[in-house]
């Protein structure tokens, strides 16, 4: 029998035998009683339902999935607790059918119905999914699993304004600074998607929880180097993004933000000064300033100019060369009020 004989014979299981399969499997899989070789038993049985589904969903070697077939398994999964179970469960599971999870979830995430979202709609009303994917950022096995699935949820409006408006989001704060290298990476790029990928909803957070959030962003700016270079690069991208104008007038107008960026761009590592630089010329190129902040750069105004003119002189890169040029001229032309 050939390979591609035995995976069409696979799919001769119905999708509400696959789906309750995995859902019977994994429900005795949270028993406390189990011993380890039934725990095995059922890990493997896990494995190869997860195979068949994938069949499904993807088709055989270049023969397309079948529409009837995707439609009865998608409804399977509507109708069951398919999804939290496999992440509740994710952790127990084996590296390849981990993988497998995250490509069955991003599949059936996508999957439209004419003009609706089914999968979308599904989550968004068993919102406990979004939850748990949050959590498991603690679990370092399965934390890119689970990122990999938040960031595709990101691409839809109401799951991206639920996770930026509950307590989940927060969190991301304290994993960002995990002291595991791929779980901090992971999480930023999480919530750096957030951030930048929904503008309109992200840009309607960070006016609402404008306090609470820069309060802790700017403690992710004197942190770890890793953590500091990619938020201030972040911070950038968000102050000139013009979806976040209200934002970006109110951030400038802080002087003690401006302090921040001024000690930023004396940091030791080259980088870390590079991206304080495209902060901190947003403050002196703002044709408003209040008193505060002209205050501050007037004061240090033959400091800024003799400190600018000597700025990462090695740097070969004629942009940055013209903005510190104008941006010394801006700044020999403040006066204090």
């Amino acid at each position: 029998m050939t390979n591609l004989t035995r995976k069409q014979k696979k799919l001769k299981k119905s999708p509400e035998k696959l789906i309750n399969g995995v859902c019977d499997q994994l429900t005795q899989l949270s028993s406390s009683e189990l011993n380890e070789k039934s725990r095995n038993k059922i890990i493997d049985e896990v494995k190869k339902f997860l195979g068949i589904i994938k069949l499904v969903l993807f088709g055989v070697n270049d023969t397309k999935p079948n529409p009837d077939q995707v439609s009865s398994l998608a409804r399977q999964v509507y109708n069951s607790k398919f999804f939290l179970l496999l992440i509740n469960n994710l952790e127990s599971l084996e590296f390849e059918s981990r993988k497998d999870v995250v490509q069955i979830f991003n599949n059936l995430l996508h999957r439209r119905l004419s003009t609706r979202l089914p999968t979308v709609e599904h989550i968004y009303n068993n919102k406990e999914i979004v939850d748990k994917l949050f959590e498991n950022y603690n679990q370092p096995e399965i934390a890119l699993n689970c990122g990999m699935m938040l960031r595709e949820c990101v691409h839809y409006e109401t799951l991206a304004g639920y996770m930026l408006n509950e307590t989940n989001f927060w969190k991301l704060f304290e994993y960002v600074e995990n002291t595991n290298f791929d779980v901090s990476s992971d999480t930023f790029s999480t919530f750096r998607d957030l951030l930048v990928v929904q503008k309109e909803v992200a840009a309607h957070f960070l006016v609402d929880q404008y306090d609470k959030f820069f309060q802790k962003y700017n403690l992710l700016l004197q942190t770890s180097y890793v953590v500091k270079r990619q938020s201030l690069k972040l911070l950038g991208e968000l102050l000139l993004d013009r979806k976040n104008f209200q934002v970006m007038k109110k951030y400038i107008s802080d002087d003690e933000n401006l302090k921040l960026m001024m000690n930023l761009m004396n940091d030791k590592r080259k980088s870390i000064q590079f991206e304080a630089f495209h902060v901190f010329k947003i403050f002196v190129a703002n044709p408003n300033k209040n008193e505060k902040i002209i205050r501050i750069l007037s004061m240090n105004k033959k400091a800024l100019i003799k400190f600018l003119s000597h700025f990462l002189e090695d740097r070969n890169d004629e942009t940055f060369k013209e903005e510190k040029v104008i941006l010394i001229e801006e700044i020999k032309k403040i006066k204090k009020k």
